[in-house]
């Protein structure tokens, strides 16, 4: 069994509000839990409007299959134009 957590620092550019912010976080989050049945929850930067700090996790049976997963999950939030990843931290157990 493979366990990998992703924590991913995005920037909202677009965002003026932290009411925009959570709506544009609450749709990016259904649709990566939906689309790749993974755990995903905001663990950072909570109070600033143009920032935030999401974590995902993922188990699987082998590592490739985990690595797979994180690359199509990191490739679909880098294709929303809603925000911009700033930074990306892996970790496997």
């Amino acid at each position: 069994m493979v366990v990998t957590l992703c924590e991913i620092a995005l920037r909202l550019p677009a965002v003026l509000s932290l009411k925009a912010k959570r709506s544009i976080l609450k749709s990016l989050i259904s649709r990566l839990r939906q689309r790749f049945n993974v755990s995903v929850a905001e663990v950072g930067e909570q109070d600033k409007w143009q920032t935030s700090l999401i974590a995902i996790a993922c188990v699987s049976v082998d590592s490739v299959k985990a690595h797979q997963l994180t690359e199509q999950v990191l490739h679909f939030i880098e294709n929303d134009g809603n925000v911009e990843v700033i930074r990306i931290s892996r970790q496997i157990f």
